[in-house]
């Protein structure tokens, strides 16, 4: 090993180095299959509090990398807190989710703020990674995150989480200049979160799209692809060396050359792609990272070793980084996490 090669495993996979046994780290680690983070959010109050609690946040951080000792640590924070601090109104209703005032023309667009002004707001988010860079374990990689313009902005529009993102593929249809305004906007915004996080001690970042695979032809072109190649472009040139992780969830077709069109240095796969299929056509790219179903971590047993085994074994001639297809659910069982690391880290 070479003396400026990068030492923590996460890292040596995201510069592209095939490992004998890959790094792990779950979506959503930090989550409420974990009692201590039931008990911790309790504590706050609410989830909100809690994201802009830095010492509570950290805490909630650190509680699976204590408990299963993963090879990284996600900032535990939201992807619309950047939504809250461009002005709009957000609030979380219990059993349903986040909801968001609504940008439903070009005159609601002109009211938000400019991508400049959102530091004040997320500054308690740049503390808690300032927080996690000095207690995480010397080995734990930390990873700042945020979420993709195109994913951000269908809640923006929508005021919340929707089954198709119908109300921002309406305005796109009606006023397409607006629409790339406020995706534009957005990664703006972007780009100076994310590097305020890394400035704070975050050694990789990722960018969820969660709702990248609702984008067909030149949409996905225009919302998925090019958003996300400005804000690596720009970060790579504030922060050389900086690793990217890019998620485009249900991307399908559309993960083949993803890395080489957004510089990501690794693409994260959901599930709906087979691991066979992802090794043959976008793992030849670089680093790929995921992707057992998340459902194996409820049911366990032996389908759970099988397909962990079977996500490893496809993997294994490239840089890989183990990981679910989507965010662990809450009804979870923390045993099940316990198998599936033991699976990876015995063979």
């Amino acid at each position: 090993m070479t003396e400026n090669r990068p030492q923590k495993t996460i890292l040596r996979a995201l510069a592209g180095e095939l490992q004998p046994v890959p790094p792990v780290w779950m979506m959503r680690q930090a989550g409420r299959y974990l009692p201590e983070y039931r008990a911790t959010r309790a504590q706050a109050g609410d989830f909100l509090s809690l994201c802009y609690n830095p010492e509570l946040a950290a805490e909630v951080t650190l509680q699976p990398i204590r408990r299963f000792g993963f090879d990284a640590a996600i900032l535990f924070a939201d992807i619309l807190l950047i939504c809250q601090a461009l002005g709009a109104d957000l609030w979380f209703e219990t059993g349903e989710g986040p909801r968001l005032s609504t940008i439903a023309n070009a005159a609601d667009l002109a009211a938000l703020r400019p991508a400049h002004a959102v530091h004040d707001r997320l500054s308690p988010i740049y503390e808690t990674v300032r927080l996690l860079a000095r207690e995480l374990p010397a080995e734990t990689t930390l990873i700042g995150f945020a979420g993709a313009p195109w994913t951000v902005a269908t809640y923006m529009v929508a005021g919340r989480g929707t089954k198709d993102q119908g109300p921002a593929h309406a305005l796109m249809t009606a006023d397409r200049a607006a629409f790339q305004r406020l995706v534009d906007l957005v990664a703006e915004a972007t780009i100076d979160y994310l590097s305020e996080q890394v400035k704070a001690g975050a050694e990789v970042v990722k960018l969820f799209d969660s709702w990248a695979g609702s984008l067909k032809g030149p949409d996905f072109t225009d919302f998925a692809v090019k958003p996300v190649a400005r804000i690596i472009a720009a970060l790579k040139a504030r922060h050389p060396g900086l690793p990217v992780i890019a998620f485009p969830r249900e991307a399908g077709q559309g993960y083949v050359g993803f890395a080489r069109a957004t510089g990501a240095d690794c693409v994260a796969l959901d599930n709906s792609v087979s691991p066979e299929w992802a090794a043959a056509q976008v793992q030849i790219d670089g680093c790929v990272q995921g992707n057992l179903a998340p459902g194996h971590m409820v049911t366990g047993g032996d389908a759970l070793v099988a397909e962990t085994r079977r996500v490893v074994e496809a993997f294994r001639k490239g840089p890989h980084i183990f990981n679910l297809g989507h965010g662990i659910t809450p009804d979870a069982a923390p045993e099940n996490v316990t198998l599936m690391i033991e699976t990876i880290r015995r063979g």
